[in-house]
């Protein structure tokens, strides 16, 4: 799990391998497998590092950069 926040303010966590797509509408926006859409204040950037992140840290990623 990756802990994200909302918009609100409210941080929270999620299981990466739900979201199915990520997109800057300016906000950054997960469209999750569900179709449930998550907008979070986070960058896109900053997702996709704690996705790799958490994914090392099952061992699904080498550690090469």
């Amino acid at each position: 799990m990756i802990q994200l926040t909302q918009l609100g303010g409210k941080n929270f966590w999620i299981n990466p391998h739900l979201i199915e797509y990520i997109e800057t509408t300016p906000d950054t926006t997960l469209t999750l497998t569900s179709g449930k859409h998550v907008i979070v204040r986070e960058k896109v950037d900053a997702v996709i590092d704690a996705i790799i992140a958490y994914r090392r840290k099952l061992g699904l990623f080498g550690n090469e950069e």
